[in-house]
């Protein structure tokens, strides 16, 4: 696992340019979402079945109270864990338009401990889809009360299948494409393509 931390961290799209297959696939992407009935690259159309990637985002606010503490007094990372997944399922299931399944969940790094009282802002969007399958990402921060800075504590990356098809994801921007471009590098090194079994029951 720590090699391949480490060999995923010096490919980083932050700190390395996109491959030139990379470069293809998004620039292909952007043609396919240039207005036919007009000569510009500011006019953009999505194509049949396809959505943005900004209109597949939602957000949560979580107060981190003492009962989730460890005994180091700092927020349970295992806390911070089923917040991210429930978000991160609930995307999927709000793009995919059925109850999702995690095939998948990504190495999981705390970059920065989260204090009790500390206001924990989740964000989560789908970067990248491909038939059933569905890549989420989850960036978790909390904000300074005193600076009002927002700080990075964690990234998560899920995997989820949809019971049906669901619509291709489509960056419009740059900071976008890179984001679809990570999501497929995590949804890559997916191991083994999971089949949903038809007699599979969930609970409400």
């Amino acid at each position: 696992n720590r090699g391949r931390r480490v060999a995923f961290s010096a490919k980083s799209l932050l700190k390395m340019a996109p491959s030139a297959e990379e470069r293809t696939t998004i620039h292909e992407m952007f043609l396919n979402t240039l207005d036919p009935k007009t000569v510009s690259f500011q006019s953009r159309v999505l194509p049949p079945n396809a959505v943005w990637m900004e209109n597949s985002k939602l957000k949560s606010l979580e107060v981190c109270h003492p009962q989730e503490r460890n005994i180091f007094n700092r927020i349970f990372g295992g806390f911070l864990m089923r917040k991210a997944y429930e978000l991160g399922w609930a995307t999927a299931c709000n793009f995919g338009g059925s109850r999702p399944f995690v095939v998948a969940v990504d190495d999981i790094m705390f970059q920065k401990p989260v204090d009790v009282g500390s206001l924990l802002f989740l964000s989560s969007q789908v970067c990248f889809t491909q038939d059933k399958y569905i890549q989420v990402r989850v960036h978790s921060e909390v904000a300074s009360l005193e600076s009002k800075e927002h700080m990075t504590t964690n990234v998560f990356h899920f995997t989820f299948m949809s019971e049906k098809e669901v619509p291709l994801v489509f960056p419009r921007t740059y900071g976008e494409s890179m984001l679809y471009l990570d999501g497929k590098r995590h949804f890559d090194s997916m191991s083994i393509p999971v089949n949903l079994r038809k007699n599979y029951l969930v609970e409400p």
